[in-house]
């Protein structure tokens, strides 16, 4: 029986919220809304998807290395998945090379943190949280963090947005305008490492894409503004991992699981829509 299972019993949800770990977990999975919805879109834009999930394989591989030493977690992934984006970043600047780097520090990544989860020997509810995510793995510190990270996010965007936007949609054309387009591809994928990483303690290493992709990928469906596909996405963002982690109270289950599930709605609700948008179309031109 898990922790929230056991408190369960003797509380109701109203209770529940109350709890200093609860009310981070949901602090947490807001603050993670709005990253992961600033970053959805581009990263959609620039064909990231893979990238995301190898660094959330090596923010796993972190992570399990912290565990076996003895240190934070959060620190842990945040290590393995900002030393993978640098190696994304460096040596998957061409497109036809990226997959291929990223397979392969991928496979090593996630063999050897297999190997150390292996060699761990302390509660399996840790092994298990690393891979899922859980409520109780947010603390004061990972909040401290992650809202340094978001302010680091912000940032950036306020300083280079159209820079980014302009190297993700024609990188090539960027560049011979003067943008700097390998600079500002390490930059970005840093960003996506620190995300990743910090996205890990609340839906685990294995649904990191759910937070960081399908929000970009639901609002590209139904609007070409960028502007209104940040926006779009980061109310997915926020309703899929604030109402996941609402969900999750009750039975005491890993929030990633419902938080998957709603953005995943949302991505099919969009793709309904832009399929309803393109039928009448076709049909006024046959």
């Amino acid at each position: 029986m898990s922790v929230l299972d056991r408190l369960f019993t003797v509380q109701g949800t109203g209770q529940l919220l109350q709890l200093p770990f609860v009310q981070n977990a949901l602090l947490a999975a807001a603050v993670l809304g709005l990253i992961a919805g600033l970053l959805a879109p581009l990263i959609v834009a620039r064909g990231m998807a893979f990238a995301v999930h190898g660094t959330s394989e090596l923010a796993f591989t972190g992570g399990a290395a912290a565990l076996l030493i003895g240190i934070d977690v959060g620190l842990g992934a945040v290590g393995g998945a900002v030393a993978a984006s640098l190696v994304f970043g460096v040596l998957g600047q061409r497109h036809r090379e990226r997959d291929s780097v990223i397979g392969v520090v991928l496979a090593f990544g996630l063999g050897l943190g297999v190997l150390m989860l292996a060699l761990y020997e302390g509660r399996s509810a840790n092994r298990f949280g690393l891979l899922t995510g859980s409520i109780v793995s947010v603390d004061s510190t990972n909040l401290l963090v992650l809202a340094v990270c978001a302010a680091l996010v912000l940032a950036t965007f306020s300083l280079a947005y159209r820079p980014l936007l302009f190297s993700s949609a024609d990188p090539e054309v960027a560049a011979s305008h003067g943008v700097p387009v390998r600079a500002l591809g390490v930059v970005f994928a840093v960003l996506i490492g620190l995300t990743t990483a910090l996205a890990v303690p609340v839906v685990g290493a294995v649904l990191v894409l759910a937070v960081l992709v399908t929000p970009g990928a639901a609002a590209a469906q139904v609007t070409a503004s960028p502007a209104v596909a940040t926006v779009l996405a980061i109310v997915f963002a926020e309703i899929g991992l604030v109402g996941g982690t609402l969900l999750s109270l009750g039975p005491g289950l890993p929030i990633s699981g419902y938080a998957a599930t709603i953005i995943f709605l949302f991505y099919v609700g969009c793709r309904v829509v832009a399929r309803s948008r393109r039928s009448p179309r076709a049909a006024a031109l046959a």
